[in-house]
């Protein structure tokens, strides 16, 4: 059958075969599809039908497409991958779309768009495997390149392929109601039909995987390949179940032969299993030709058939000369009158015949004429189609024709509009950055606003390079006029050059030629003068020739110059209608940024005003709850310092008035925010805790002070939760006034001055000096309790024996120790206080130093006093201890007395030492051997004790019953009387030690005590 050249047959057999109709793809269409590849060599028939087909609307249309373009990619042309590759994204997303769709046919048309994405895929990286993937084992092997990494991930690529068409394979079995006859069914036969191109790309994915998992076992170690095993284990069990229940279908039974696969899996661990391997075949058995591609004859004009069969018999019977001459009387009455009779009887006789012929003929004629009326039916129904199809075809070919021309208007459209944009596009690149810069900052604007500020200020920044790039191109302008200028006056001077050459060339030749006749005047003279005149002649020819050549070079650069001159005025025209195009376009630009900077300012400014009405919301509610918090039965146990409340109360005096000088400012700009935003929630931060501060200390504080200042507290609380509330409400902005809780600020300030600690009676100049004294009189201390320690030993020693003697060597020892640390601790800290004020006084002397930090050298002095007194106390213990009059405790309790003053020490010296300084580790190290001596004192203390102890041991021996009783009765007594006495001594050793603290507060700086005045 000829091919015809018009698409329009194509078009039809696509769209009939891809329809939303659920039956299965008629096999006539999908063979036309695949012939017109071929035909025109790809596929861009198919995808221009398929483009406009609702394929993402109706699920069976997307699966019968992705049947007929399976059936494209196995047996079409093989341009179909090459012009289908450019839709493979939209497959995706068309994959994606189907799958969320669970019922029906969604997730099938996901998992076929899915598989036919990875045969793309695998073919264009494969080129050598065409569509239907029968190859030969050598162009296997050529595939492969002999390489074994190429085998290797040629076979990966494979599992992935068989694991998409298992997928499909699996997901239309699961699909399908088996318990029914599915597959006699329209809608299961629709299901059914692609599975047919599945067992085909199957059978040989398994064959070629098979042989390339054998050649792969014959180059790499079994280990290596241990997952490709399993997973061709598992594809194996799937692919051989699911050839084993489709060969059982009906619909596959009349269309193909499913090949079945071995009971075991191939042993790729035994070279020799692979001449075992037999590759499956699918067999489809040739199809009968289908009724509807039988050629269709054309009619017979019946009226013309009959007329001349009629003919044919009238000449027949009556013979051609009677037809062509039936009035020649002259040869009938030459017949005789029997011969006539004859003749009217045999015309009547087969005139009979012709009667009942005729009927016969009439009657077939009539049956003749009921089948051609049916045809004739058919042939108008199908015409009809013909017809509605043309129309279509009409429909569709002016749709195109009419894109077509829209196309072309927009092609030429666009090749203006690109020749005239493209140097726009390329100057307009920065211009884009930095409007994306700009919508960055637009999208960063709630977020901070010093983002905001530093954004309207670039924005401000660019509008200014605009304008000064416009200056540069005006400022350009002026220098390439000026050029031209100069190009102009420096070609002028080199033609005038040129000019006065040339005269000069001619006043030299004028001469040459006076001095040639001069000398041809004397070449008759003079032989010899002849000759020097000829040289000379000739070197004046020479010379002449030089300047005619400097002449034609001169022409010729003055030709250059012009031309150059030409050039430069074409590219100053050219620059000048550029920067007027580039002035126009930075002028557009420069309006678009104005409106967008107001724009910008505009949101700015609002996004101001919330964010300054959200900081006082915030504020008022930090000072709020600061007012709750003095209520709150928690906070009444807290206790606080008037120094410390002073600290405070000043530094929100400040913050009130710099928020009064930022409020100012902003009533006479109403866009200075900026200087407002920053001051609010310090001041509300500040009077909170001066609130909280004075609350603390009025709970330590006298009874009339202390209610003066609560009172104050809450008022200030008031009267700046008032102040807050103004500045919040436009309307009362500018009424706001800060000066009552700077009034309130100040009256707790006085109160504060009221409750200070009076502080030692020291004057700050004599402080340098009384440091100094206070450790030289703690050196000279230790020193003197050595020396007593050491002649206590020695009278120990000279009167005592044993148990005594060896207890009073122990004690004494341990304290000499304790004695030895104190004074290494004492050294150490003179020389960290001695870093300390060299590096913190500056230019100052040692006093001013002290004078300035007069409250750490008043606790230097205090740790000071404490270390030699208890040094003092501890010998003066020891020394009872020895006599015999004191007790063990008491040496126990002085050598942790000192302990801990000399920890205090240390801790006064370390406040202001830097980190890393040798002598605060000097000093460190030396507050260790200080705790270790105090350790020795109390273990040989405790050690002795226990020996006196064991030598005064009782002996009730002697003792009778009424005497033990009596005995234990009074032990009970004493006992009592001791747990008594032990409690009294104990609540009266925490009131010395509040004592002490309340003493060492006042000598200290600390709070004084109510309870002291009271």
């Amino acid at each position: 059958m000829k091919q015809v050249s018009n698409p329009l047959p194509k078009t039809v057999s696509i769209n009939k075969a891809i329809n939303a109709q659920e039956v299965a793809v008629k096999e006539k269409h999908a063979r036309t599809c695949i012939l017109g590849t071929h035909h025109e060599k790809g596929a861009q028939t198919f995808w221009s039908v398929v483009n406009r087909l609702p394929l993402s609307g109706n699920a069976v249309l997307c699966w019968k497409f992705c049947h007929v373009f399976h059936k494209l990619l196995r047996d079409g042309h093989s341009n179909v991958l090459k012009d289908s590759v450019r839709y493979k994204n939209e497959l995706s997303d068309m994959s994606r779309m189907w799958g969320h769709l669970n019922e029906g046919y969604g997730q099938l048309c996901s998992i076929y768009l899915k598989l036919l994405r990875t045969k793309m895929e695998f073919h264009t990286k494969n080129p050598r495997f065409p569509g239907n993937l029968q190859m030969s084992d050598r162009q296997l092997d050529e595939a492969g390149e002999n390489d074994v990494n190429n085998f290797f991930q040629l076979t990966v690529e494979m599992f992935d392929y068989l694991e998409c068409e298992l997928n499909l394979f699996q997901t239309v079995f699961s699909s399908l109601d088996m318990s029914r006859s599915v597959s006699v069914t329209a809608a299961g036969q629709c299901r059914l039909a692609p599975l047919i191109q599945v067992i085909l790309d199957c059978s040989h994915l398994y064959d070629y995987t098979v042989k390339l998992l054998f050649k792969l076992h014959s180059c790499l170690p079994a280990d290596t390949l241990q997952g490709h095993r399993d997973r061709f284990l598992e594809q194996f069990r799937k692919l051989k179940d699911l050839f084993y229940r489709s060969s059982n279908l009906q619909y596959f039974k009349r269309l193909i032969q499913i090949p079945q696969l071995p009971e075991n899996p191939p042993n790729f661990l035994r070279a020799s299993a692979l001449s075992e391997h037999i590759s499956p075949v699918v067999v489809i058995p040739a199809e009968a030709s289908s009724p509807d591609s039988e050629p269709i004859t054309d009619l017979v004009e019946m009226d013309a058939a009959s007329q001349s069969l009629f003919d044919n018999k009238f000449d027949d019977i009556f013979g051609s000369s009677f037809s062509c001459d039936p009035f020649n009387f002259n040869s009938q009455n030459g017949m005789s009158k029997d011969d006539k009779d004859r003749l009217i009887e045999q015309l009547y006789g087969e005139i009979t015949a012709l009667k009942e012929e005729l009927e016969n003929f009439k009657a077939e004629s009539a049956r003749g004429t009921v089948q051609l009326r049916g045809r004739a039916s058919e042939l108008e129904a199908e015409l009809a189609e013909q017809q509605h199809l043309k129309q279509q075809a009409q429909d569709e070919s002016e749709f195109l024709r009419a894109e077509l021309e829209e196309l072309k208007k927009q092609r030429e459209d666009t090749e203006k509009a690109q020749r005239s944009l493209t140097e726009i596009e390329r100057r307009a690149q920065a211009n884009e950055q930095r409007y994306s810069k700009l919508k960055e900052k637009y999208s960063e604007l709630v977020q901070n606003h010093a983002d905001l500020l530093r954004k309207n200020a670039e924005v401000t920044k660019q509008i200014t390079g605009a304008r000064q790039a416009q200056g540069d191109v005006e400022r350009e302008k002026k220098e390439l006029e000026d050029s031209f200028q100069r190009v102009s006056e420096q070609a002028q001077r080199k033609s005038q050059e040129q000019a006065e050459v040339l005269e000069t060339l001619k006043r030299e030749l004028a001469t040459s030629r006076q001095e040639l006749q001069v000398l041809q005047g004397t070449l008759e003279s003079s032989t010899q003068a002849g000759a020097e005149q000829s040289t000379r002649i000739a070197s004046l020819e020479q010379e002449r020739d030089r300047l005619s050549q400097a002449a034609e070079q001169h022409r010729d650069e003055m030709a250059a110059l012009r031309a150059e001159l030409q050039q430069l005025r074409d590219t100053l025209s050219h620059e000048q209608e550029s920067s007027r195009t580039e002035l126009e376009m930075l002028q557009t630009q420069l309006r678009d940024k104005e409106s967008t900077e107001q724009a910008l300012q505009q949101l700015l400014a609002k996004e101001q005003l919330s964010l300054v009405q959200g900081t006082i919301h915030e504020a008022k509610r930090m000072v709020q709850d600061a007012v709750a918090r003095m209520e709150d039965p928690a906070h009444i146990s807290c206790t606080g310092s008037a120094d410390c409340l002073l600290s405070q109360t000043l530094a929100a005096s400040e913050c009130a008035e710099r928020l009064r000088d930022a409020h100012s400012k902003y009533l006479l700009d109403g866009t200075a925010m900026n200087s407002l935003l920053p001051c609010l929630a310090p001041f509300a931060h500040l009077v909170s805790n001066t609130l909280l501060q004075g609350s603390a200390t009025s709970h330590v504080a006298p009874v009339e002070p202390a209610d003066r200042l609560l009172e104050l507290c809450k008022q200030c609380g008031c009267e700046a939760v008032s102040y807050l509330s103004a500045l919040q409400d436009p309307e009362t902005v500018a009424s706001a006034d800060c000066s009552l809780v700077t009034a309130c600020l100040s009256q707790i300030s006085a109160i504060g001055e009221e409750l200070r600690p009076r502080g030692l009676d020291i004057k700050q100049e004599e402080l340098g000096d009384l440091v100094d004294k206070e450790m030289a009189a703690t050196a000279t201390a230790i020193e003197t309790a050595s020396a007593r320690i050491e002649e206590m030993l020695s009278k120990a020693r000279a009167g005592d024996t044993g148990v005594e003697l060896e207890v009073n060597e122990r004690i004494l020892g341990s304290c000499t120790g304790l004695m030895q640390a104190i004074h290494v601790l004492v050294l150490a800290s003179k020389d960290l206080q001695r870093e300390i004020v060299e590096s913190g006084r500056g230019a100052a002397s040692p006093k001013e130093f002290y004078a300035k930090n007069s409250r750490w050298t008043e606790g230097l002095i205090s740790a000071s006093k404490a270390v030699g007194w208890g040094a003092t106390v501890m010998v003066d213990a020891a020394d009872l201890v020895v006599q015999g009059k004191g007790t063990f405790e008491e040496l126990m309790v002085c050598s942790r007395e000192i302990a801990a003053s000399t920890a205090q020490l240390v801790a006064a010296s370390k406040v202001k030492a830097d980190k890393d300084s040798a002598n605060l580790c000097k000093l460190q190290q030396a507050s260790r051997g200080v705790n270790q001596a105090t350790a020795s004192v109390v273990a040989s203390t405790k050690a002795g004790k226990s020996q006196v102890e064991e030598k005064d041991s009782m002996d009730f021996s002697n003792m009778t019953l009424t005497q033990i009783k009596r005995q234990e009765m009074d032990s009970q007594v004493r006992v009592l009387e001791l747990e008594n006495q032990l409690q009294k001594e104990r609540q009266k050793l925490g009131e010395l030690r509040k004592k002490h603290y309340e003493l060492a507060g006042v000598a200290e700086g600390w709070e004084e005590d109510d309870s002291e005045n009271s």
